[in-house]
């Protein structure tokens, strides 16, 4: 009787031993499913992906970024300078040497900083309570028939209307105008906020729920563990879009019916016929927005950096 003796193939060429592995793990590390492992796997995984390309440095982003200011700056140079007149009229707008000397007169001054605060205690208000309000309103009608039932159609019949023209009713209902600009500032956040919390609550997964539900919990803990964490990434894409339309409208409204503000001051700037101080309200204006912008969108990924990321694009 002979004795077959079993020879294992040779592994292909090129193929890491166990004394070439670049981690240092062994075979069996990798058989049982190790860290390192599990990381090698990972890394071979995402470098198959068809397409994938490597995230570009920040510090190339970020000088793409800044070019594409200074190029949009020194076009802008250009054409003011040359009083380019072609299809659009460059020849009454302000060089940038007209808008620095404006800017620079205007930011020493307290009046600059005063519009500057109170747009801002304006926008913070009016938004803080419709972001409050519109994420009650937007759980209470999607989880509750009888609540959707009776405020559906109105939300409804009023989301169409555009802030601005509830100006007149802001100034009939509110004895001073700083009330009245808030509520326009309200209005304007509100509805976006509303339905970006009502799609987030029908949107979660009802097996959440259900698991919860078989383990004992009841419709509060449902609330508070299961619908507010997961509408979280819906919600801030409401709070976000929320406070771009509400410096639209704060500023709108504080050119019909403001005394102070960034807004106004740019109006009256325009009534006088002063240009370089009509680009420098505007370029605050813009300043402002993309700021508090930042902030929400902050915020919001502080708040779910729980939750898993596709690869950043910002």
């Amino acid at each position: 009787m002979t004795t077959e003796t079993r020879t294992d193939p040779a592994p292909p060429a090129g193929t890491p031993t166990d004394a070439t592995r670049p981690d240092g793990a062994q075979a069996g590390d990798a058989q049982a499913g190790g860290p390192r492992a599990d990381q090698a796997r990972i890394g071979e995984t995402l470098a198959a992906v068809p397409g994938r390309r490597p995230r570009a440095g920040g510090k190339g982003r970020r000088l793409v970024r800044a070019g594409s200011l200074l190029a949009a700056a020194a076009l802008w140079q250009l054409l003011t300078v040359t009083d380019a007149h072609l299809w659009l009229r460059f020849d009454r707008l302000p060089t940038l040497g007209e808008i620095g000397a404006s800017a620079a007169s205007r930011v020493t001054t307290p009046l600059y900083w005063l519009d500057l605060l109170q747009s801002l205690i304006r926008i913070l208000t009016g938004f803080g309570l419709a972001a409050v309000a519109g994420v009650a309103a937007g759980v209470l009608v999607a989880r509750s028939a009888r609540a959707g039932d009776a405020l559906t159609p109105l939300f409804e019949a009023v989301r169409p209307i555009p802030a601005i023209a509830l100006v007149p009713v802001a100034i009939l209902l509110f004895p001073a105008d700083e009330q009245g600009i808030v509520f326009i500032t309200f209005a304007a956040a509100f509805f976006p906020i509303m339905v970006s919390t009502r799609h987030a609550v029908r949107a979660l997964p009802t097996l959440w729920e259900d698991a919860v539900r078989t383990l004992g919990g009841g419709r509060r803990h449902v609330l508070w563990h299961v619908v507010l964490p997961g509408i979280l990434p819906g919600v801030f894409g409401g709070l976000s879009v929320g406070m771009g339309v509400s410096w639209i409208c704060v500023i709108s409204a504080e050119m019909i019916s403001g005394e102070l503000g960034v807004g106004y001051r740019t109006w009256m700037s325009y009534t006088i016929v002063d240009y370089p101080a009509v680009i420098v309200g505007m370029l605050t204006i813009g300043l402002l927005g993309w700021l508090t912008s930042a902030a929400v969108e902050l915020a919001g990924r502080r708040v779910t950096r729980w939750l898993p990321r596709a690869e950043e694009a910002s």
